[in-house]
């Protein structure tokens, strides 16, 4: 297992090594970087893919509270310790929060932006009530089976085997979503300066997402100054690029030689 110690963090990440132009894979709340094992299988033969687990999932542990901001520095410290100026940022849902910020913080580090089911605002006030109950009962006595199939079905597309992913939920520390937690609900809303990424960006998004709807990434598309397209995938949810990783690997694989 590889780790970098950067940023005052202890970051779990997997490098497919070789000489093509880099990608970070950042993933989403309760995911960890498996979730991008269709995107590396398909593009690691042409691109360099480095995917890591963000603070509080996975192998990397979340000790203080925490931005995204302070998740895009942990990005950007990644890239530096693997001796890589500039890369491609793929990132789903709070994956694209982050990339979205080291576009903001960093822009002559970012080659294009990649962004899944994201969004540049904040959570809705009527459902964070909803959340904030779930999160505390999940934190005091462990996720229910109510809870993970609730959970799986705002984050997973409609027929897709979850069952390795409720699998882990179910065996994290109850407390260990703590620190990320806060993070997701406390986020700032950046949508008055997604018009300042220099970047160029293509944006999927599943037709079915509910944890994030269309008009979100719609908004994102007409906001983004070098968006070069929004591809909508039928039938899937918010983890697209899982359950529908083909209506995800070749376009992205065209925009990113196109970028290269």
């Amino acid at each position: 297992m590889s780790f970098a110690d950067v940023n005052g963090q202890r970051l779990f990440f997997q490098d497919s090594g070789g000489i093509g132009t880099p990608i970070i894979f950042s993933h989403g709340f309760l995911m960890d970087h498996e979730m991008f094992t269709p995107q590396v299988a398909a593009l690691s033969d042409e691109f360099r893919c480095i995917t890591w687990d963000e603070r509080g999932f996975g192998e990397t542990p979340a000790t203080e509270p925490f931005t995204y901001w302070d998740s895009a520095d942990d990005a950007l410290a990644l890239l530096t310790h693997l001796g890589i100026d500039a890369a491609f940022f793929v990132g789903m849902s709070q994956g694209g929060f982050l990339s979205m910020r080291a576009a903001l913080r960093a822009p002559e580090r970012v080659l294009g932006l990649g962004l899944i089911d994201t969004q540049g605002g904040v959570e809705a006030d009527d459902v964070r009530p909803l959340l904030e109950t779930m999160n505390a009962e999940w934190i005091a006595n462990g996720p229910s089976a109510a809870i993970l199939d609730a959970v799986a079905a705002t984050i997973m597309s409609p027929g897709y085997d979850h069952s390795s992913w409720t699998a882990k939920w179910a065996a994290r520390p109850k407390g260990e979503a703590l620190f990320p937690f806060r993070t997701l609900m406390d986020r700032d809303d950046i949508w008055d300066r997604v018009p300042e990424i220099t970047a160029s960006a293509i944006i999927f998004h599943g037709e079915e997402d509910v944890a994030i709807t269309m008009d979100k990434a719609e908004r994102l598309a007409s906001l983004l100054p070098h968006c070069e397209g929004l591809i909508r995938i039928p039938g899937a949810g918010h983890a697209s690029n899982l359950s529908h990783p083909d209506e995800v690997n070749g376009p992205l694989r065209s925009f990113l030689r196109s970028h290269t």
